[in-house]
């Protein structure tokens, strides 16, 4: 089951590490290409290749008053001229099936947030597109469950599913990684390892997500060296004023730092790419 693909000039489950990383949502279109460029510039200084991500629309906050981008149209069409122009490919959230054929237009990934990934209609909507699909585990979700998710996007004909860790409930206002997760749902579909969603404190900040960012460095690493297939890390240049998930997003200036020592660990640990049994 488990395959290996091509996201534009990224090559996901061959045994070399990706990043996928961004801004939690679109704030401007000037903001996304700052960090887009910022963020492109040190991959490729690192000869590391890179997705980037923002979404249109952030379905899922805890405030109606919360900031929730600008919408399904209009960032699609900031995400496409920012793929075109950058030539790096680019992944969104969707929420609902009938907007994946819209989102399809700008992005090359489309990814089921961790709320939705039991939502058939939504998996095979997103995996009838062509594009490659990112479902993220929920946090209510077994690893081993997730194979279903996989097998939905495939009753679609796509094969180019890969799955995203980014911890499990734990108690009220709490979320932990079990590292074991990592090596089943590997054994399914190439996977990616969340270290800044897996650092949130969801809802827990009087209306919004708090965050503890000061571990995203230690859970990346663990990750890496359990044996992942890509890192994703939601980045910033000002955390403290970000519209969405700024109190668990890794800042910018951080972010070079943290992935050279990713690189090492990965060259070092180089954890075999599981067959099907």
């Amino acid at each position: 089951m488990r395959s290996e693909f091509e996201i534009g000039p990224v090559r996901v489950g061959n045994g070399r590490l990706f990043l996928i990383a961004g801004p939690c949502v679109i704030e401007s279109e000037a903001h996304v290409r700052a960090m887009a460029e910022a963020i492109q510039r040190i991959a490729a200084d690192l000869n590391l290749p890179y997705i980037f991500k923002a979404s249109f629309d952030k379905a899922n906050r805890t405030s109606v008053s919360s900031f929730r981008g600008p919408g399904l149209k209009e960032g699609t069409a900031i995400l496409r001229r920012l793929a075109e122009s950058t030539g790096v490919p680019v992944l969104t959230d969707v929420h609902e099936p009938a907007q994946c054929e819209i989102a399809a237009e700008g992005a090359d990934v489309l990814q089921i947030p961790a709320f939705l990934c039991r939502q058939t209609d939504l998996l095979v909507a997103a995996a009838r597109t062509g594009r490659a699909v990112n479902v993220k585990k929920g946090q209510f979700a077994a690893p081993w469950d997730m194979r279903h998710a996989v097998d939905k996007v495939a009753s679609a004909g796509n094969a180019r599913v890969f799955l995203t860790e980014r911890g499990a409930s734990f108690g009220y206002n709490n979320l932990v990684v079990d590292m074991r997760s990592l090596a089943i749902l590997r054994g399914f579909a190439p996977v990616v390892f969340d270290a800044t969603h897996s650092v949130q404190i969801p809802s827990g900040a009087n209306g919004v997500s708090g965050g503890q960012p000061e571990f995203i460095p230690l859970l990346a690493r663990a990750a890496v060296a359990a044996g992942i297939d890509g890192i994703f890390l939601e980045v910033h240049d000002n955390p403290a004023e970000a519209k969405s998930d700024g109190a668990n997003a890794l800042n910018l200036k951080n972010l070079k730092p943290l992935l050279e020592t990713l690189l090492a660990i990965h060259e070092a640990a180089a954890v075999p790419t599981p067959t099907e049994k």
